[in-house]
């Protein structure tokens, strides 16, 4: 396992990579770590790095990017989920740090520290002309209630402010339970004597202080971003500025960073810069990269994926609990896949028992990516299955029946152009069972090599099978039979299905020998990845 490690991290970090038992760790750097590429199972970055689709395309073994910090922008998620590579980050990690830089940048403007300090190191005396004022009884208004946003609050209350918040996707107790006032944005714009941004970019989010925006704002009102320069229309926070709407702007982050030589805003005197350190503290850098090393280890050990962006989120116990379901979800994608006749139109993926009151979004991928392993040349995962049933027009459908009393299976029914394959497993003793195909019950592993036959139950076939497989030096392992409890129509014998497990993959000739019987309708060789 190589793990290549493209910018400085936490020795911490370092050192629980490199205390794995056969892996390589690479320590590079932001111009030199391209050349690693070809061979690195997962690379961990920072904010410096830009993993671009020309990138992804030089690392054919990658399975996971570990982002070092919060924000993703610097990787290409699309692009990431196309060639089924996971993207995890560290939200909250910094959080103290950012939300103690927030309020450095407040008291900064409020007691006008900056000019003071500029002042007395000119050798001036300015006391009457640099009085501030106190964050006391000041209404601060904060955008987003996430990790960082609930850092701010707490260190709000020392300062003894009024706190509004806007997040639509907090709920009204959340906002309780912290104390604030849940408002919408013009409200929030309305009051607040400080502004501060907390949200992650997004087309939504993009340029969110506009001029619109500013209009609505109380005159007099500093802002803050420590989030994304992206999120502020700095043409739009100038002319707010030069109107005395905005008496003060404290910019962690910038559109474009480094900001160019003679940007305009630094013209104003009434923004104060700062390069990106919101979250640069030893304590912070400390956290996030031992918190990315633990989840890349993690997942790369057992599969579990703690802070992904670009996969369904479970929680570390969730994961456990719904592995060895995710397991058999993708192995009944891939027997489907196998048996079914024609091009698959629909995928039905139905959930009985506990397992339909869980999150199932990981159950559906891994369906989906078993039966993409058949028919696509590109790596089907849990990540990007279904960005690919969806490329190509197929309907997924999901539906859980969660009665108690209920077995904990799942069951997968494959529509093509030519019918309905329908296929049902679930655990047993801890591995995964096919247990129904097409309504036949018929137990058998999941594992290894079969052969999956349909055919009439009269006498001779067994027999058949066993000549044919023993002439060509094939073993079986494993015979496991069902058959319909009523004949297609009267006189007519029952319908029988057959899963036999072999030691070894058995061949298109040799099924051609099976299907020489005429009561063998089909027979179809079928393997799982180990």
């Amino acid at each position: 396992m190589n793990i290549l490690i493209a910018e400085k991290l936490a020795p911490a970090a370092v050192e629980l990579f490199q205390a794995q038992t056969d892996w390589n760790t690479i320590l590079s750097a932001p111009k030199e770590y391209t050349q690693h590429l070809a061979t690195a199972d997962a690379l961990v970055v920072r904010s410096a790095v830009q993993v671009t689709r020309e990138v992804l395309e030089k690392a054919p073994r990658l399975r996971v990017i570990g982002r070092a910090g919060v924000g993703v922008d610097n990787v290409d998620l699309e692009a990431a989920t196309a060639a089924g590579v996971l993207v995890m980050n560290t939200p909250g990690g910094n959080a103290i740090s950012v939300a103690e830089h927030t309020f450095a940048l407040m008291l900064a403007m409020a007691r006008r520290i900056p000019q003071a300090t500029a002042s007395t190191l000119a050798g001036k005396w300015e006391k009457k002309s640099l009085t501030g004022s106190e964050l006391r009884g000041k209404t601060l208004g904060i955008v987003g209630l996430g990790s960082i946003g609930r850092e701010v609050v707490k260190r709000a209350r020392a300062f003894e402010m009024r706190v509004l918040a806007h997040d639509p996707y907090v709920t009204s107790q959340i906002a309780k339970d912290l104390g604030v006032d849940l408002v919408d944005l013009p409200a929030l714009y309305a009051q607040s004597d400080y502004l501060t941004l907390h949200v992650a970019l997004t087309p939504e989010t993009q340029g969110l202080l506009s001029h619109a925006a500013f209009r609505q704002m109380k005159p007099g009102v500093r802002i803050v971003n420590c989030a994304r320069g992206e999120l502020v229309d700095e043409a739009a926070l100038q002319e707010a500025i030069e109107a005395k709407i905005v008496a003060g702007a404290a910019l962690d982050v910038f559109s474009v960073e480094p900001p160019p030589a003679g940007f305009p805003l630094f013209a104003s005197g009434s923004v104060f810069p700062s390069p990106h350190i919101g979250g640069s503290t030893e304590e912070a850098q400390e956290i996030v990269g031992v918190r990315i090393a633990e989840q890349v280890v993690e997942y790369l050990k057992s599969g579990v994926a703690i802070n992904a962006v670009n996969m369904p989120a479970l929680s570390p116990e969730q994961y456990r609990a719904l592995g060895p379901y995710i397991s058999v979800a993708e192995r009944l994608g891939n027997f489907a896949a196998h048996i079914a006749v024609g091009n698959p139109q629909t995928v039905r993926l139905s959930y009985f028992g506990k397992i339909a009151d869980a999150n199932t979004n990981l159950l559906r991928n891994a369906g989906l990516a078993g039966v993409l392993h058949r028919s696509v040349s590109e790596r089907a995962n849990l990540v990007n299955a279904m960005q690919i049933a969806s490329q190509r027009g197929w309907d997924v459908i999901e539906q859980h029946e969660s009665r108690s009393g209920l077995t904990d299976t799942i069951r997968l029914q494959l529509e093509t152009d030519r019918g309905v394959t329908t296929v049902e497993g679930g655990v047993l003793l801890g591995k995964p069972r096919l247990t129904q195909v097409d309504g036949i019950y018929c137990e058998a592993p999941l594992s290894g090599f079969l052969i999956f036959m349909m055919n009439q139950d009269v006498p001779g076939v067994i027999g058949h099978v066993g000549t044919v497989l023993g002439r060509h030096n094939i073993n079986i392992a494993n015979f496991s039979l069902g058959r319909r409890d009523v004949a297609a129509a009267p006189g007519e014998p029952l319908e029988a299905v057959a899963v036999v497990s072999t030691d070894e993959l058995v061949p298109e000739p040799v099924l051609a020998r099976l299907r020489e019987n005429p009561a063998v309708k089909l027979a179809r060789s079928v393997s799982f990845r180990q």
